[in-house]
C-alpha cells in the first residue's frame, strides 16, 4: 500500500494554519471569558448583544472581507495572465 508520507517523517501543518488554529483557539478563549452584555451604538440604531457573540459577528465579517480579497486578487491575476496569452 503506498505512504504519502515518507517513513520517519510526520506530516507537518504549515505556518499559515498554525496561525490560523492559533488565532481560533485564542478567539474562543476570548469569548468564553467575556460573555457580559454591551450596548452599540450605529448610527441611529442602538442594540444590546452578549460581547461574545459580537466578537464572533465581527471576525466572521473580517474573515469573510480577506476571503473575498483574496479572491478578487486571483480573478485580477488569471485576467492578466489571459490578456498575456492573448499578446
Amino acid at each position: 500500500m503506498p505512504n504519502d508520507v515518507e517513513e520517519g517523517q510526520a506530516a507537518r501543518l504549515s505556518g499559515g494554519a498554525i496561525a490560523s488554529i492559533s488565532g481560533v483557539v485564542l478567539l474562543v478563549l476570548f469569548m468564553v471569558q467575556n460573555t457580559e452584555d454591551v450596548t452599540l451604538h450605529f448610527l441611529v440604531w442602538d442594540f444590546t448583544w452578549p460581547l461574545w457573540l459580537f466578537t464572533l459577528m465581527t471576525a466572521a465579517f473580517g474573515a469573510l472581507v480577506w476571503f473575498g480579497l483574496g479572491v478578487m486578487r486571483r480573478h485580477r491575476r488569471r485576467k492578466e495572465r489571459r490578456a498575456e496569452r492573448r499578446g
